[in-house]
């Protein structure tokens, strides 16, 4: 018995290893770019729309880094600028399978006001005419605009609409590197990762408005006209005091007249207003429970006959392009570690790395700011001590004059 047992337990286990060997065979990588070299100017696309004012991407590690050739990635360099370029890939749909967007974001200009999120397409589109209004299947990540406005975009279009998500996702606003992670499941469930922590969860049916509420009230009803929701009602029995009566406002009782007061140029004194210390105010009734008090008058719903379930509302049945399609009022931004996946382990590896990252970004960061704290001591005591030197020359320049004059 305990061989066949031993047996029985020895093909389980082969056979779970067996399952992760062939899962991991069959996960994808659709789309990835961390921007290494400059080769990526051979196949990204700059959008030429007419009216539009664009700018220019760069490769940069930026000003601070942790390591310069990992952490180069596409850097916006123009103020007050739009900015549209994309690059396709090999077509891909998502259908029963996780679906997984990645990319790293460092505003290390401190944006006060400017995208840092990116857009999918499908295989529709012109990439050399791509702009805001390029209909586009997902798009995700933060935006900054001031303090009011420091989100991340959720959006995903469907049948033809863009649907945001219905709750507040805060952004990092700092200078340093940060991951951005969206994973859309084919259960109609998603999680929003910054730096490889979720952030926000949820079912794709409930956060968003894809589709017309499952209830709505009936139409034919109505509050019956003897419904009483008034939970107090005045006392018929309370009377106003004969005495309640009294202005709000009365003549100064110690004011005087002036003694240059002038009637005929002046016109009549009259003593100026004061509040009345026996003023109560409008009258009301003593309160009472109300003996017909219902409560409040819920309205009746009935099943939403525009209402049909959809449990693909996470598909998407085409995409084969990524763009950056985005506004700045102040450069700087870079772009880096682009991953669409259906692997969610290999996104979570990939970000797991941030905090090295910012620790590296941090430290350089602190000792360049550390260096130009001393240039500008430098620099001012520099200052003071030339305005020094021209007191003492004045000076020296008076006693002469004095001198010469003795």
């Amino acid at each position: 018995m305990f061989p066949y047992i031993f047996c029985t337990k020895m093909f389980q286990l082969a056979a779970f290893f067996l399952c992760l060997l062939i899962g991991a065979s069959f996960a994808s990588v659709y789309f990835e770019d961390n921007f290494l070299d400059d080769s990526w100017k051979d196949t990204w696309i700059y959008s030429n729309h007419p009216g539009k004012e664009f700018g220019k991407f760069f490769l940069s590690a930026g000003k601070f880094y942790n390591d310069e050739k990992l952490d180069k990635g596409l850097q916006t360099s123009q103020d007050a600028r739009f900015y549209a370029i994309s690059k396709k890939f090999g077509s891909f749909s998502n259908e029963d399978k996780p679906l997984v967007v990645q990319f790293s974001v460092k505003h290390e200009q401190n944006i006060d006001c400017g995208g840092g999120y990116v857009k999918l397409f499908d295989c529709t589109l012109d990439q050399s005419d791509m702009h805001g209004e390029s209909p586009y299947e997902i798009m995700f990540g933060p935006d900054i605009c001031g303090p009011g406005t420091k989100k991340v975009h959720a959006i995903f279009s469907y049948k033809g609409k863009n649907h945001l998500i219905k709750k507040d996702v805060r952004c990092k606003d700092d200078v340093y590197t940060h991951f951005y992670t969206l994973i859309v499941k084919p259960d109609n469930t998603y999680e929003i990762l910054i730096d490889n922590e979720k952030v926000e969860s949820g079912n794709l049916e409930d956060d968003w408005d894809f589709l017309p509420p499952k209830k709505i009230k009936d139409p034919a009803a109505k509050k019956p006209d003897n419904w009483d929701d008034k939970p107090t009602i005045a006392d018929p029995d309370d009377k106003k005091p004969e005495d309640w009566d009294k202005p709000e406002h009365i003549p100064d009782p110690d004011a005087t007249k002036p003694e240059d007061w002038d009637d005929e140029m002046d016109g009549e004194w009259e003593p100026p207003m004061v509040d009345n210390p026996e003023f109560k105010g409008e009258w009301q009734p003593r309160q009472l429970d109300n003996p017909n008090y219902k409560g409040p008058w819920e309205h009746p719903e009935i099943e939403n006959p525009e209402y049909t379930p959809d449990d693909k509302l996470y598909l998407r049945k085409e995409i084969c392009t990524f763009g950056l399609d985005l506004w700045q009022v102040k450069s700087g931004t870079i772009f880096d570690n682009i991953l669409i996946t259906d692997d969610i382990e290999l996104a979570s590896k990939i970000a797991s790395n941030v905090k090295n990252t910012q620790t590296g970004e941090k430290s350089m960061k602190e000792a360049q700011d550390e260096e130009q704290r001393k240039k500008d001591e430098e620099e001012s005591k520099k200052g003071l001590d030339q305005e020094d030197e021209g007191k003492d020359d004045l000076l020296e320049s008076d006693s002469s004059k004095e001198h010469d004059e003795l």
